[in-house]
């Protein structure tokens, strides 16, 4: 399993909304990331489903500014 399949399988979330913000940015922006910004995708993707939807749906800001970038991108896709 290459590591894109890896991340594919790990974007595969509990919640559908977040699932299908996850698979857009695969499809559309995670290959411009460059290798800091795709360490910082699979960090936020330890993130619980509920606090990351959040993230993603501009109803929290993250507290670590490293994410805020990253979280936009995802944002846009």
């Amino acid at each position: 399993m290459g590591d894109l399949d890896r991340i594919h399988w790990r974007c595969r979330r509990g919640l559908l909304e977040l699932d299908l913000v996850l698979e857009a940015f695969l499809k559309r922006g995670y290959g411009r990331l460059d290798a800091g910004q795709r360490r910082l995708f699979n960090e936020l993707l330890e993130q619980p489903d509920n606090d990351l939807l959040d993230l993603v749906m501009g109803r929290t800001e993250s507290p670590d500014t490293e994410f805020r970038d990253l979280v936009g991108k995802l944002r846009a896709a």
